[in-house]
Parts: structure tokens; C-alpha cells; sequence
């Protein structure tokens, strides 16, 4: 038989949806109301499907009606094929909803949800996370990610929720052992004396600048690009240099001793971190949940700035 034939044997679906709903309350009004349909549209349908089969599916009776005998005969297989089919569709939704992907810039990645994001799972072991590190701007309302956290200087586009987690002011960082090596770092023209990482970032000049040190430049010092602060950080540890980062991103590495923080001064990067989403999935639950863990988590560090 050609495939054409078939596909023409199966009845409207959306007749077959108005008969199944009806054969579970035997009722066009209830049915109706479950569907949003009113009854004579109820009635149409199943008209449409009575035509279609050649024979009554419903006995008409006064205020009320009963399945018919080829009725009778229909209902339980079509009503098993919608049953499939909504288990189906909530097995997917489970899958949909227990999974959490999440988008992030690399240093943030590295720097604070490798070390924090298994503490969320112990909290929500129903909710798998898929983390991806990127520098690319991922447009979050047309891709499969969930949430993204982004550095930003302004809000985000429009139908996107942010929230702040923590800004992007800096300092400089070193190794214990690079600030010995010129017998400490006392004020901030001491940092002059030492070989810097990345020297032609912004960040120099304009903590420089805050600090009162005038006149810096990066001319004659050797030229890095290291860029994340991540790597940065590392080179940092290693002794390589100073270097400006984030003194909230490197929390752990400054307690431990590995990293030293001269001055409390920060100079404001006028950007920060933002936890961001669609606003249309705002009240999805993982997104809820990931979010009020999330700002609770990082609290400190805004508490701090």
C-alpha cells in the first residue's frame, strides 16, 4: 500500500483527542472544559470522527450518554495511546527539568564553580549540571543553556534577568617570595620595581592612578597576554610577576599564603560578574533553585566589595 494511503486512513488528530477525553468523562460538557473547547465544538468533533468511522461511538441518551458498541471497542486502545504518549512527554519534561546547563566565562569557571558547584549537587542531587567555559557571548534566549554568568557593564539585553554576584574590581596580587625579593612591598611605587604580567592591561594604569602613583607606563617592560585571570593567577603563584586580578576570585589562594594582597586598595573595573536568564523561564524550578543557591553562596564576596 502507498504510504499516502496510510497517512490518509488515520482520522484528524484533534478529533481523536476531543473522543478520548470524552470516553474518560462521558460527558461533552467536561470534556469540553478540560479541552477549552465549548460543546458544540465537542460535539462537531466527534461528528467529524463518527463520519470518518462510518459508525455511532456514543449512545445519545437523555442527559447523558454511553459508549456504543464499536465505541466501547475504540476506547481503550486509543486511550492507551495517549497515555503513552503523556508519559512520553513527562519523561522528557524529567529529562528537560533535571538537567542544568550553564554557561560561563573562563576565569569564573576556574576561580569559583569548580570549587563550589559540587556543593549545589550535594543540595540538589536531582539536577544534573552541565558546565561549559567560554568567552564567547552565548545568546541565552535562543540556546540550549539554561543560565549563563557574564561579565558585564551594563544590563543585559532585553527579556534577560540578571543578577549581581560580585564586581570585577582589582588589585595587584603576588607571590610572597616576589614581594621578599625587594625586601616587601611597602607602598604602591614599590611595585614598580618588579616584573609585571600583562603590564599593557588597563588595570595598571588605572589602579595606579587610584593608588596616587602617577606617571606609569608599560613601555620597556616585557609585553604578556595572558588575559584570563586564571592564567594570570597561576603565573602569579609561580612567581612571574604581579599582577591585577580580582581579590574575590582568588579568596582561597590569598588565605592559603600563595598569593599576598599589599593593599586593600580597589579600583573599580566598572563591570562585574552577573548571574543571567530568561526571564520567561524565571520560575522554573532548577532555575530557582540554582539561582537562590547561588546568590546565597556568593553573598560574602558582595558583602566584601
Amino acid at each position: 500500500m502507498h504510504k499516502g494511503c496510510l497517512s490518509m486512513s488515520l482520522p484528524p488528530l484533534s478529533a481523536i483527542r476531543v473522543f478520548e477525553a470524552v470516553t474518560r468523562h462521558l460527558s461533552f460538557t467536561r470534556a469540553g472544559e478540560e479541552l477549552g473547547m465549548t460543546q458544540a465544538a465537542v460535539s462537531y468533533q466527534i461528528k467529524l470522527l463518527e463520519e470518518r468511522v462510518g459508525a455511532p461511538l456514543f449512545l445519545r441518551k437523555p442527559r447523558q450518554i454511553a459508549l456504543s458498541e464499536v465505541g466501547s471497542n475504540l476506547a481503550p486502545q486509543v486511550q492507551q495511546a495517549f497515555e503513552i504518549m503523556r508519559e512520553a512527554f513527562a519523561d522528557t519534561r524529567g529529562e528537560v527539568d533535571g538537567l542544568l546547563s550553564i554557561t560561563t566565562v573562563p576565569t569564573f569557571a576556574s576561580q569559583w564553580m569548580a570549587q563550589n558547584l559540587g556543593l549545589f549537587q550535594i543540595d540538589h542531587p536531582e539536577i544534573a549540571v552541565r558546565l561549559d567555559s567560554t568567552s564567547d557571548m552565548v545568546d541565552l534566549l535562543n540556546d540550549e543553556f539554561d543560565i549563563g554568568i557574564r561579565t558585564l557593564a551594563a544590563p543585559p539585553e532585553k527579556g534577560l534577568v540578571s543578577h549581581l554576584l560580585v564586581k570585577a574590581d582589582f588589585t595587584p596580587l603576588l607571590s610572597p617570595a616576589l614581594a621578599e625579593s625587594i625586601g616587601g612591598v611597602k607602598e604602591p611605587a614599590d611595585l614598580l620595581k618588579l616584573p609585571m604580567l600583562d603590564p599593557q592591561d588597563e588595570w595598571w594604569a588605572l589602579w595606579f592612578e587610584v593608588a596616587g602613583v602617577p606617571g606609569f607606563s608599560a613601555e620597556g617592560r616585557p609585553m604578556s597576554m595572558l588575559n584570563w585571570q586564571s592564567l594570570l593567577g597561576t603565573a602569579a603563584m609561580a612567581g612571574r610577576g604581579v599582577t591585577m586580578l580580582t581579590p574575590a576570585l582568588f579568596r582561597d589562594e590569598i588565605a592559603s599564603g600563595r598569593l599576598i594582597q599589599p593593599f586593600k586598595l580597589l579600583a573599580p573595573a566598572g563591570r562585574a560578574y552577573y548571574l543571567v536568564y530568561p526571564e520567561s523561564r524565571r520560575n522554573a524550578p532548577k532555575i530557582k533553585m540554582f539561582r537562590d543557591w547561588m546568590l546565597e553562596a556568593t553573598a560574602f564576596m558582595r558583602a566584601e566589595s
